[in-house]
């Protein structure tokens, strides 16, 4: 139960309906109580979850990755990883026989306005991913632009990934695969970044390998 304090023209102490009265630093303030949900567990509210937890366990094995591939989409309001979950919910979740997975198609690791690069090919030779692509200058492009790679291993939930694997203008970038990951499924992701890291490229999967 709620107490009016120093009478009616005080503050309020306590509970009294859905609002709840306190005192700080002799300033009493009120605070309405959340709405009670009566099913929390609805199919569309356990969907959602799903979708959720499918982008946000995959996100977190890059973590650091994608708060430079998604820095431009950055705002006060919205933190990178926050930008890339909203991403991956909308366009990357696929249902498949009522179980949520995600499209690796779809996925991007990397988002934002640089010229990517054509021709984008990618091979497993002796335990390395060798990319390859078309050099060739255009629009934004550099030189001098970074390479950023990721391979994902969705067979065990984890990832391999650099900041600089190399620049645009070499053409060709490697990165070594772990020893265990020889039988399993793995998805390589190539993208650019500008040499002062103001922007980055939408990445591309050139191929998946099992």
């Amino acid at each position: 139960m709620g107490t009016l304090q120093k009478g009616i023209n005080g503050g309020i102490s306590g509970k009294i309906g859905n609002i709840v009265g306190a005192k700080w630093r002799d300033i009493y303030y009120v605070r309405s109580l959340p709405s009670k949900v009566n099913d929390p567990r609805t199919k569309a509210q356990l969907k959602q979850r799903s979708k959720f937890s499918t982008a946000i366990q995959f996100l977190k094995t890059i973590t650091p990755f994608i708060r430079v591939g998604f820095q431009e989409y950055s705002t006060g309001k919205s933190t990178a990883f926050n930008a890339a979950t909203s991403y991956h919910i909308k366009n990357a979740i696929i249902e498949v026989d009522a179980e949520i997975k995600l499209d690796y198609s779809k996925v991007l690791v990397s988002r934002g306005s640089l010229y990517t690069a054509p021709g984008i090919k990618v091979t497993k030779v002796n335990g390395q991913m060798h990319f390859t692509w078309d050099s060739t200058l255009k629009e934004n492009a550099r030189p001098s632009d970074m390479v950023m790679i990721v391979v994902y291993n969705s067979t065990k939930k984890e990832a391999i990934y650099t900041l600089c694997a190399g620049l645009r203008i070499n053409g060709v970038a490697q990165l070594q695969l772990p020893s265990t990951w020889k039988e399993d499924i793995i998805y390589p992701y190539l993208s650019f970044r500008s040499d002062d890291g103001e922007i980055v490229s939408d990445s591309v999967l050139a191929k998946a390998f099992n």
